[in-house]
């Protein structure tokens, strides 16, 4: 367990299943001091492939999603895949989301409240307003979930996979905004990030550690 300004981040690490691709699944969970009850190390097993496997007993679960709400491949496959199709409707209603913005649906089948959909920023270098962008996706899941009064949310690494944001600077950033978050809000009290390989993984603890972790 690290510490961070008053935020205590477990890292747990998931035995892949026998069905699922060679390897572990790895999870951090972020919550506020104190407020800790159970051991996340030992969750059980999860399906690799399938991220919302990861997402148990969580009031919100964000969706790394793209522009059009349209669904798609990895995180935001496995969510409409897992949650049905009540959530593509409500996504088809609300008629899309800029990058670095968020909006919420239900949670259909998942084991949630809602879903947050979050569109990450294309890396293009940098030099396009990227940071700001990632920044954004946090900060406004973060309080679209408090005004929802949801006390626990699990995230992805937003614009990691296939947007091509380097992993180190994401989880920079990612931590920042958690951190500042929670620091100046009572809810959420639990943020959960999910992560799939021992890359990101360490990016993150990285991120941690730069941050004030122990």
């Amino acid at each position: 367990m690290a510490i961070v300004a008053g935020i205590a981040l477990i890292l747990g690490i998931w035995t892949v299943t026998a069905q699922a691709a060679p390897g572990s699944v790895y999870a951090l969970a972020t919550a506020k001091t104190g407020s800790i009850s159970q051991d996340y190390s030992n969750v059980g097993t999860v399906n690799r492939v399938d991220t919302v496997e990861l997402s148990f007993e969580v009031d919100g679960i964000v969706n790394a999603a793209n522009a059009a709400l349209a669904g798609g491949g990895g995180v935001d496959g496995a969510i409409h895949r897992k949650g049905g199709p009540s959530i593509i409707k409500e996504c088809q209603a609300i008629g899309g989301c800029p990058t670095g913005r968020t909006v919420i649906t239900g949670a259909g089948k998942l084991p949630a409240k809602y879903v947050l959909h979050t569109v990450g920023p294309v890396w293009r270098g940098g030099g396009q307003g990227e940071p700001e962008l990632l920044a954004s996706c946090y900060r406004t899941a973060l309080a679209l979930a408090r005004d929802k009064g949801l006390r626990s949310l699990s995230f992805a690494s937003i614009s990691t996979g296939v947007y091509g944001y380097p992993v180190g600077q994401a989880a920079a950033i990612a931590i920042r905004e958690i951190r500042d978050f929670m620091n100046a809000n009572n809810e959420p009290g639990l943020v959960r990030m999910i992560v799939f390989d021992e890359k990101t993984f360490d990016a993150y603890a990285e991120a941690l550690r730069g941050q004030g972790g122990e």
